[in-house]
């Protein structure tokens, strides 16, 4: 915690940070609470405790903002600290936006709430917490597109017309799919969830998985990876913002790889989406260059994006890839296509992740232990 103090600092900086933490942790205490406090969490780690956690007065504090933020839509909006403290002046002015019709599943939002209810409700069977998932699982039920897909922004007011699209993306169509799942199978946290609802979950799912197998990019007969979004209506490929292209895209399509594995008894036509897009992986990871960030202290931010040459450097995978012909592509805000990464500006270059690893573990660890399971030697597909 403190591993930069000095000799003459050091006794200096442990007084004050022990009364920071003390300050700290008696702020966490959930209100009411009898005994015990909480160190508070971030919102990006509401997920990941440990079982006793969602019994505890801040899991209950927590559970109460999701409530508050929840829109009448049943969906939330992104880019809230869904854990943060709250005064009652603040709640009141949250209470106001309730009736605004800004759900959406982009950056993890809706379904991420969704998942955190059950999580605290499984542990304190609190009847609101149910109630607030339940209208969050109808939100996404009924934000599906008849032909399965689900948009970023539902319902669709006045956002940029790319969230109309069906939206990879951010994990947007995965995120409300793998929820649906969850609840299809009855595991335990959705267990008390009705037969009907259940039911819906089932065909929600059944049209996703339809839906993303007639998405999969084709290129010279052979399946490939996915594009980030859709045309709603065509599923033909859709660009976004200026520097997100119609192109294939290796993060997304990690997603939606891993949860086609997670299906039983696979379809062979799942089987052979799934080989496709791991056969394409392994075409297009770049080897022998590694992305550094260089200190340069006459840009803003102090930094820079580069890339250099490497022969021990691991398998790295491009963001975007040109549909056909596989080479990474790139793209500033005045939207032409680059081939280096150099080439954009240094806004984009650096405020965006234009390469990453995400591949890899899905083809050392998870591919290999789905083919173990799904494809017995006598059913090994052939290239």
């Amino acid at each position: 915690m403190f591993a930069k103090v000095r000799n003459g600092e050091k006794l200096l900086r442990w007084v004050i940070g022990g009364l920071i933490f003390a300050l700290t942790t008696a702020t966490a205490s959930g209100a009411g609470s009898e005994g015990g406090t909480h160190v508070r969490i971030s919102w990006s780690q509401c997920l990941n405790q440990k079982p006793d956690f969602y019994t505890g007065d801040e899991a209950v504090r927590i559970a109460d903002n999701v409530l508050l933020y929840q829109r009448d839509t049943g969906g939330w909006p992104k880019g809230i600290d869904m854990a943060v403290l709250l005064s009652e002046a603040d709640k009141a002015g949250v209470r106001k936006t309730t009736s605004k019709k800004n759900s959406t599943l982009d950056n993890g939002a809706t379904h991420t709430q969704i998942r955190y209810l059950a999580q605290v409700y499984y542990a304190t069977k609190l009847e609101r917490f149910r109630q607030g998932l339940i209208k969050g699982v109808d939100y996404l039920l009924d934000a599906q597109y008849p032909n399965g897909g689900w948009p970023q922004f539902y319902p669709f007011e006045g956002h940029a017309d790319y969230s109309r699209h069906i939206t990879f993306n951010d994990g947007a169509v995965i995120g409300a799919m793998s929820v649906l799942h969850d609840i299809a199978r009855q595991k335990r946290q959705y267990a008390f969830i009705d037969p009907q609802r259940r039911q819906r979950a089932w065909k929600a799912v059944e049209k996703g998985i339809d839906c993303i197998l007639k998405c999969q990019i084709i290129v010279d007969g052979k399946p490939t990876a996915w594009c980030q979004q859709y045309d709603e209506k065509t599923l033909e490929p859709r660009p976004a913002r200026s520097y997100e292209k119609v192109s294939l895209c290796s993060g997304e399509s990690v997603d939606i790889i891993r949860f086609l594995m997670e299906i039983d008894r696979p379809s062979q036509k799942i089987i052979k989406t799934i080989e496709g897009a791991v056969t394409w992986f392994n075409q297009v990871k770049l080897t022998g260059i590694r992305q550094v960030e260089r200190p340069d202290q006459s840009v803003e931010g102090g930094f820079d994006k580069v890339i250099i040459e490497d022969a021990a450097a691991p398998p790295i995978w491009a963001r975007f890839y040109q549909i056909g012909t596989n080479r990474p592509i790139f793209c500033g805000r005045d939207g032409i296509v680059k081939y280096s990464l150099a080439e954009i500006e240094h806004e984009r270059r650096t405020g965006y992740a234009w390469y990453g690893y995400r591949p890899a573990e899905l083809l050392a660890k998870d591919y290999p232990a789905w083919r173990k399971k799904w494809t017995p030697e006598k059913d090994v597909l052939k290239n």
